[in-house]
């Protein structure tokens, strides 16, 4: 299966099976349908540890993205392979949902596809010319994929 995933949370209950249908539903929108993609849910901590290790900054973020191969432009060619890992903080996600007043699911799709779209080199960052040709990729994707629902669960509190 051309996403793998790992959850290393507790806080939510993942619904694998939609998860994956979801996340190989994007990559197929943008292009990457044949391409491998590692999806790992973490916690706060563990996310601060890795931005600061790999971007310098000492604090946790929502998504980091991997990339395992050089960025291109997708639907430029068909290519296949890993294209890289998607890392996302399940605490960061549920406080950004909160905050937004949107559904957990809606934010982990959102962030989902924010990490794929670094992976085929899209950057924010870069100008904001870039960012908002970004920005109006997500939400075509966004668009395209409907109503998200049944991803997550929130754990109950005790």
């Amino acid at each position: 299966m051309p996403v793998l995933l790992q959850v290393q949370v507790r806080s939510v209950d993942i619904r694998r099976k939609r998860l994956l249908r979801m996340a190989q539903a994007v990559l197929t929108d943008i292009g990457e349908s044949s391409s491998e993609v590692a999806l790992t849910f973490i916690g706060d901590r563990r996310m601060r540890r890795l931005n600061r290790q790999f971007r310098g900054k000492d604090r946790t973020t929502d998504v980091l993205a991997f990339a395992m191969r050089e960025a291109r432009v997708p639907s430029a060619g068909v290519t296949s392979g890993l294209l890289g890992d998607v890392v996302i903080s399940m605490p960061t996600a549920i406080r950004q949902a909160r905050e937004g007043r949107r559904s957990l699911d809606q934010e982990i799709a959102a962030l989902l596809i924010h990490g794929i779209l670094h992976l085929c080199g899209y950057d924010h960052e870069r100008s904001r010319t870039e960012a908002r040709r970004m920005q109006r990729r997500e939400r075509m994707v966004l668009r395209r994929l409907g109503r998200i629902s049944g991803l997550v669960r929130q754990a109950a509190e005790g």
